[in-house]
This record gives structure tokens, C-alpha cells and sequence, in this order.
């Protein structure tokens, strides 16, 4: 239900009519101002803020239901627009809903139906507004900053959360920890027509086995003891919206059956009860395990593995995709300045240096906590390599290479020449501003074989912030 007080402008040239809207709309509950014409309904419009435009097309003077309608949507793209058109004026109606309005009403109208059709588009308002603000939040509280990638690894998770998000598709997203997982859970949900309900995250590692169906379904008053009072579930709480159950890998075996019943039916029972709970609700997944190994082993059922991974999305280790340190390191520079009121530091080219040769076992997750402690502790006008609190684990730029548990030995070998040599490519483009003649003669190579190598890592002038042309 749309709050009421919610402002409407009523722009119609037609005094009678204009009189019948704003009283009809007033004893709605909203508070609704008049317009004689287009040019001081724009006047009106610059001046206070309204949740919704009801303006007639065929206004008589120089400024039409047509210009108000597209000035109000450059200017506050988030106001509503319904047009009230007149009899056989359908294609020009249709023509505004392209345009940006929410509806139109025909000439003859009746109240009911100027009722319903601005309830719906202030609703609709309503829930982008809402959409938008907790986006914002998100990416505030949560940095999606953490998924800048310029790689073709990052490229493809971008792509599959661009094609996934609108839909209800279940998807499994797979990674190291630290990898930025919830991120890519959030950003499916805030995609989704769900992103104004609730997004409800549940570490599934952290929960006792005793408790963990509790914490999912709910329970009923006296299930156990200790249950006192009727308790709503993560799946109920969830519903309409998404829930994501991070490392699920986790989950024991007699969890597992019940939410698998959750994905076929949609339905579930609390702790103690025995009546059905509908529920709509998108569910995302996430685990750094080997699922395939978890079900071959027995540890997880193959039935809920293949329900969860309609749609798998695997975020590469920062250890692969050293490129985006220094585009992370400065957003995270950026992010915490603003966050704890320091003045914004830059980074020295040996502290860029040193990151890049790092391993970075704790992934992204671990270079934000760097960037952060070297921000607070640092005294410098600059971030030094000295300010860098890394563990002594070498990284490939160290003569080492970090282990990749149940990797075939070619598949971890490419990921790691792979990664050596983005971090030595871009070092050398970055100390030689981006040329690329200087760069390969710098390094022994001929200029057609390093743009080559550049064009197959996915590499992009963007990446070393060079002057790129040579």
C-alpha cells in the first residue's frame, strides 16, 4: 500500500476535470497540487518535489503533456508520469509509455480506475525508490567495489550475473574464501525484481548442527526445550526475497533433504510443527568446497547439488587475477578514507610493487585489511612497501608458488604463468607510462608478440593507467 502522503501534480487545462481530480485524489489520502498548464506545471515541478505527474496530453497551450513528460523524467527520472489521453489518442499514449510513463488513462474515465492506475505507478515508484536506496547501501556496507575485474575470469562472472539476475534461476557460486562470494550474491539480488524484499545471509558453517534447522525454519512454541515462544525461520524472513546459504558445503546430510524440499515445492515445515509454510523466496548458494568430491564421498546428496547448480558462477582467486590489485588497493584507499576521516593517501610505486609479487592467500578479503591498516598506521604522505603488514607466505613474484588443493598439476600451472605474467606485464607497462615500443624492447620482446600476449591476458590501457598510444 502506497503511503499517503505521497504528492501528486494534477496538470490539466480543463477546469472541471482538473477540480474532479483533486478532489477524488485528495479524499484518497494524498496531497495533490494543480497545474492550468505545462509551463507552470514544470515551474511547480523545479520547485517541490512530487511522487507522481498525472498530466492530459493534449494541454491547448505551447508546452505539452508530451514536453512535461520528458522533462520530468530527465530531471527526476524517479517521478511517475500517468497520462490522461483522449479518445483514439492510443498510439500517441503508447508512444509516451516509451517514454518513460507509467500509464495512461483514456477519456472517458471513471474514479475507480484513475484510483488503481496511481496507486500501481506510485507503488511501482515506491519499490524503485527502495530498489535504489538499498543498492546504494550495498554497495556502501558491502563494496561491491571488490568485483572490479578486468580479466576474462571477472568478465565472464560479470556477464553470468547480468544474464541471471532478472530471473528466479537458482544459482551455485563457487570460490576461496575471501573471494568476494556474498558480493556476487548481492549484486544477483539487487539485478532482480526481489531487490526491494529482503535479502537474508546464513553462514551455514557457523551453525550447530543442532540448531541449524531451527535457524533455517523456524520453530513452534515447545518444539524443544528452551523454545518458548514461536520463532520465524531464515526462509520464512527470506520471503519474496533472496536467501543466500554461504558454504553450503557445510550443511549437514539431514539438513540438506529439507532444503531441498524448499527448491521443489517451495514449502517447508518449522521445528515442531506440521502445516505447510508457503514461500517465495530465490535461493543462491555459495561454497569453497569440491562438491563434486562432498557428493562422491557421500557428504552431500547429488539430488541438491544438481538443484543448486542451475547457474554456477566461479570467482577466480586474487592470486590469478593480479591486474586488479592496484585498481582494488585504490578503491579500497578511497572507501576507507572516506569511511574513518582520513586524509586519502597514495600508494608508492614500491608498495605497488610488493603487492603485486604477494600471494595473497586471504584473497580480496585480505588486501582490504592490508590497504586499511597501511592507511591507519602509515605516517607518510604515501603508503610505503614498509606499511604493508603481509604475511611472510611468498608470492609468485617471490620464486614460489602458493598450493592449489585439488587442482590438476596443468591447470595450476597455467593459472600461475598466467598470473606471473600479467604482474610482470603490467609492472613493466606501468614504469614505461603505457608505450608500448619502449616497454617491449625494455623486456626482449618484439612489439607484435607483446601486443599479442597483451590482447590474450585481456589486458586494457585502463589497467597500468598509462598514455597507451605510442
Amino acid at each position: 500500500m502506497v503511503a499517503a502522503s505521497s504528492r501528486i501534480l494534477v496538470v490539466e487545462d480543463e477546469r472541471a476535470i482538473q477540480l474532479a481530480l483533486r478532489g477524488l485524489l485528495r479524499r484518497a489520502g494524498y496531497d495533490v497540487d494543480c497545474a492550468d498548464d505545462g509551463e507552470e506545471a514544470l515551474r511547480r515541478f523545479r520547485d517541490e518535489p512530487y511522487d507522481l505527474v498525472l498530466t492530459d496530453l493534449a494541454l491547448r497551450r505551447r508546452t505539452t503533456g508530451m514536453d512535461v513528460l520528458r522533462a520530468v523524467k530527465r530531471e527526476r527520472p524517479e517521478t511517475a508520469v500517468v497520462m490522461i489521453t483522449a479518445h483514439g489518442n492510443e498510439r500517441i499514449a503508447v508512444e509516451a509509455i516509451k517514454s518513460g510513463a507509467e500509464n495512461y488513462v483514456p477519456k472517458p474515465f471513471d474514479n475507480e480506475q484513475i484510483r488503481v492506475v496511481v496507486e500501481k505507478a506510485l507503488e511501482a515508484t515506491r519499490r524503485e525508490r527502495q530498489r535504489r536506496m538499498l543498492l546504494e547501501r550495498v554497495e556502501r556496507d558491502y563494496g561491491f567495489e571488490n568485483l572490479i575485474g578486468s580479466g576474462p575470469a571477472m568478465r565472464q562472472v560479470f556477464e553470468t550475473i547480468q544474464k541471471v539476475a532478472e530471473t528466479d534461476l537458482t544459482v551455485l557460486v563457487r570460490g576461496e574464501s575471501g573471494t568476494g562470494k556474498e558480493l556476487v550474491a548481492q549484486a544477483l539480488h539487487q539485478g532482480s525484481s526481489r531487490a526491494g524484499e529482503a535479502f537474508v545471509a546464513v553462514n551455514c558453517a557457523a551453525i550447530s548442527r543442532e540448531l541449524v534447522e531451527s535457524e533455517l525454519f523456524g520453530h513452534e512454541k515447545g518444539a524443544f526445550t528452551g523454545a518458548d515462544a514461536r520463532r520465524l525461520g531464515k526462509f520464512e524472513s527470506a520471503s519474496d526475497g533472496t536467501i543466500f546459504l554461504d558454504e553450503i558445503g557445510d550443511m549437514p546430510p539431514e539438513t540438506q533433504g529439507k532444503v531441498l524440499r524448499v527448491l521443489q515445492e517451495q514449502s517447508f515445515e518449522r521445528v515442531g510443527g506440521n502445516r505447510p509454510i508457503a514461500v517465495d523466496v530465490r535461493v543462491v548458494a555459495a561454497t569453497h568446497r569440491d562438491l563434486e568430491k562432498e557428493v562422491a564421498s557421500g557428504n552431500f546428496r547429488e539430488d541438491l547439488y544438481y538443484r543448486l547448480k542451475v547457474v554456477e558462477v566461479r570467482l577466480p582467486p586474487l592470486r590469478e587475477r593480479l591486474e586488479d590489485v592496484p585498481p582494488l588497493a585504490e578503491r579500497f584507499i578511497e572507501g576507507a578514507s572516506e569511511r574513518l576521516g582520513r586524509k586519502r593517501k597514495q600508494i608508492s610505486d614500491g608498495a605497488h610493487q610488493r603487492l603485486a609479487r604477494y600471494g595473497w592467500p586471504g584473497n580480496v578479503r585480505e588486501l582490504r585489511n592490508v590497504i586499511e591498516q597501511a592507511l591507519v598506521l602509515s605516517s607518510g604522505p604515501e603508503i610505503e612497501e614498509a606499511d604493508l603488514n603481509l604475511s611472510a607466505a611468498p608470492g609468485p613474484g617471490d620464486g614460489s608458488v602458493q598450493p592449489l588443493h585439488g587442482v590438476p598439476f596443468r591447470d595450476a600451472k597455467r593459472s600461475a604463468v598466467e598470473a606471473f605474467e600479467r604482474a610482470y606485464l603490467l609492472t613493466a607497462l606501468r614504469e614505461h607510462g603505457g608505450n608500448i615500443s619502449r616497454t617491449a624492447e625494455s623486456i626482449g620482446m618484439v612489439r607484435q608478440s607483446l601486443q599479442q600476449k597483451i590482447r590474450e591476458l585481456g589486458l586494457r590501457s585502463k589497467d597500468w593507467r598509462g598514455d597507451a598510444n605510442d
